[in-house]
């Protein structure tokens, strides 16, 4: 996973609109293109706190101190098995290099974070005796690391209780989630007195990932009642960005923010959240700026279809409503899935709805080879005005959707979230169908286009959607 200056600065924003405390911009001894792009967040004056993660070596602070930086996440080994293993060296070696480079810091104005990391492992008396030495050397906060997830609840909590009776700065909790217990272990760490959680927008981070910002924020909320300052209504959105700039995508059965969690397919629940929403949600998708979707096939029954069409602001009487089921169990029966952009088709179609596509391809090119970077042009009709538009990509596809996406600008942001295809025929003719979810302003919608060109497959797809967005 890498990031530029641009994509870095982008996610900063939105987790400040987002409300957090602290973002941990980067690694400042990494690169100079490390620090290029920690400066970038930190000149953006954000409200956030700006941190640099440093090892406790001087030299760090000081590059650190050159990237403009408001605080360090000072991380010190403090197992026996990273001092002894990673780092050849001593606890008291370690104690010394930790207030050494606290105290180096401090110095020079920075506010830190003393991590212990391995903690979890670590003998719980030299731990706490080198918390309290770099607390008298100056660290402002200190933070337990879960290092590898070997954490249960219980001890978290009991471990908890008894570090924050010992030391005087406030403690955070830092889980990775190797037995996917990172969620649970820092809950039960805030209630046993830390004041501070490490978390990561859809719990990217190494291995298994860390704790997930949205499952401790929404926890925190919903399950205990207790109010965080995040602006929940902007975590989807953030989901979003983040994987789409980091090109790791969200599983979809993950909580809060995976694309299954407000979606809707067995007869018997949708029936249910006809009567009242609460029935099989636990939270109303719109609290995250979520949305709900009905998934419709060949099991699609009339309280699925009825909510699907309340959902895009149509209403049908009984005989149109037997006439839509008909032709989505059509489509079912054919092994397809139905889109949105499929079943407002049928539906317009069965309600006799005329509606002129804002955004209408008359004509495009594709130039491919193996020693030509791929570019295309595109001629369309937007809202009615003639826009031409050229782009270069990663491949035909690529590059025509980039100059479809420029040429509709002036419509808002449209973003590709998820795109899939499928030869649905054998041969070098063969039949394919292309899926897409695409994305503006919070709203989601998925459509297909299906041709013996995958180029013009993905322009069919792409088209109907960004139609049915806007």
């Amino acid at each position: 996973m890498a990031l530029t200056s641009e994509d870095k600065v982008a996610i900063a924003r939105k987790l400040d609109e987002l409300g957090v405390n602290v973002i941990e911009a980067g690694s400042a001894i990494t690169s100079e293109g490390e620090r290029e792009s920690i400066r970038a967040v930190a000149a953006e004056g954000l409200n956030a706190e700006i941190c640099s993660y440093c090892r406790i070596m001087k030299q760090d602070v000081d590059f650190a101190l050159a990237s403009n930086v408001d605080s360090i996440h000072l991380v010190a080994p403090v197992s026996d098995l990273h001092i002894s293993v990673k780092l050849r060296k001593d606890r008291e070696t370690v104690r010394q290099m930790a207030i050494e480079t606290t105290e180096y810091a401090r110095e020079h104005g920075l506010i830190v974070e003393l991590s212990g990391e391995d903690a979890s492992r670590a003998d719980m008396d030299f731990l706490k005796s080198l918390y309290i030495d770099c607390v008298e050397a100056g660290a402002d906060r200190l933070c337990f690391c879960d290092t590898v997830g070997l954490l249960v609840p219980e001890r978290t909590e009991a471990l908890f209780r008894d570090i924050t009776s010992a030391v005087r700065a406030p403690l955070s909790i830092h889980c990775h989630n190797d037995f996917g217990l990172g969620t649970a272990n820092t809950i039960a760490a805030l209630r046993g007195g830390a004041r501070q959680a490490h978390v990561t927008i859809n719990g990217i981070g190494e291995r298994s990932g860390n704790t997930s910002l949205e499952e401790v924020v929404m926890t925190i909320e919903w399950l205990y009642k207790q109010k965080t300052g995040i602006n929940t209504k902007e975590i989807f959105k953030t989901s979003r960005l983040v994987s789409r700039l980091t090109g790791i995508p969200v599983a979809p059965n993950k909580s809060l923010v995976g694309g299954n969690a407000f979606t809707h397919e067995a007869g018997i629940h949708v029936h249910g959240l006809l009567a009242d929403t609460s029935t099989y949600e636990p939270i109303k998708p719109e609290v995250i700026g979520r949305e709900r979707k009905i998934v419709l096939g060949k099991h699609a029954g009339k309280s699925s279809v009825t909510l699907a069409l309340k959902e895009m602001g149509l209403s049908v009487d009984d005989t149109q409503l037997h006439e839509v089921l008909d032709r989505v169990k059509e489509m079912g029966d054919h092994g397809k899935r139905v889109t949105d952009a499929d079943l407002q088709t049928i539906a317009e179609t069965v309600l006799n709805i005329q509606k002129e596509a804002k955004v209408v391809l008359e004509e495009y090119t594709v130039v491919s080879g193996n020693k030509v970077i791929p570019t295309a042009s595109v001629r369309m009709k937007v809202d009615g005005k003639e826009v031409i538009e050229a782009s270069i990509g990663d491949g035909p596809v690529d590059a025509t959707l980039a100059s479809i996406k420029k040429g509709i600008q002036s419509l808002g942001d449209v973003q590709l979230e998820e795109y899939h295809v499928d030869a649905i025929t054998g041969g070098t003719d063969a039949l394919v169908e292309v899926l897409v979810k695409l994305s503006k302003d919070g709203k989601m919608v998925t459509s297909r286009g299906a041709r013996t060109d995958i180029v013009m497959a993905s322009v069919e797809a792409v088209l109907n959607g960004i139609n049915r967005l806007i």
